[in-house]
């Protein structure tokens, strides 16, 4: 079975305590999303509020993959550059697979969309993200076409003494 993935979905309720839900479940399951375990619910909500103002605004668009039984298992943001000199790409963020469904390619499914959505935006000729060094999401990312353009080394904290580095990759599209 796969993953339904649709793009810009309503944003009602269901849609966002299933973000809520598989933002705190990715990241205590060790999951590089912007926090470190443990994480509650409530820790999520703020950021997730974030992502909604952009939503509402049309700077961002939202990727969602629902599993057989209709839950949010995977998530992308998609987020235009206000940059007047970088309009030309859009920042993926959040990118995350429930640990559950991890494995089963979904992951480079929802990257597939991700570019499919971020193609057919006017103007658009790349995708751009960063990832936290230590987790192998580079090699994920570039397994999907991604190609490591920069890196700052230790620029995140994971906790005192563990500092990783943040790692810029590119997809160019077309």
């Amino acid at each position: 079975m796969s993953l339904t993935f649709e793009v810009d979905p309503t944003f009602d309720r269901s849609v966002r305590d299933g973000i809520v839900t598989l933002w705190a479940d990715v990241s205590n399951a060790g999951g590089a999303v912007g926090f470190v375990p443990p994480v509650s619910e409530q820790d999520v909500r703020p950021e997730l509020l974030k992502h909604q103002v952009a939503l509402t605004e049309g700077r961002t668009r939202l990727v969602v993959g629902r599993d057989e039984d209709g839950r949010v298992a995977a998530t992308a943001f998609l987020t235009h550059n206000t940059h007047r000199l970088m309009r030309h790409w859009l920042w993926a963020y959040t990118v995350m697979v429930h640990p559950r469904h991890q494995g089963k390619g979904y992951g480079r499914d929802l990257m597939e969309v991700v570019a499919d959505t971020a193609g057919a935006t006017e103007g658009i000729e790349a995708v751009r993200l960063t990832c936290r060094g230590g987790t192998g999401a580079d090699r994920f990312y570039a397994a999907c076409g991604y190609k490591e353009v920069g890196r700052v080394p230790g620029a995140i904290r994971v906790a005192e003494g563990d500092d990783r580095d943040d790692i810029i990759m590119l997809l160019p599209l077309g």
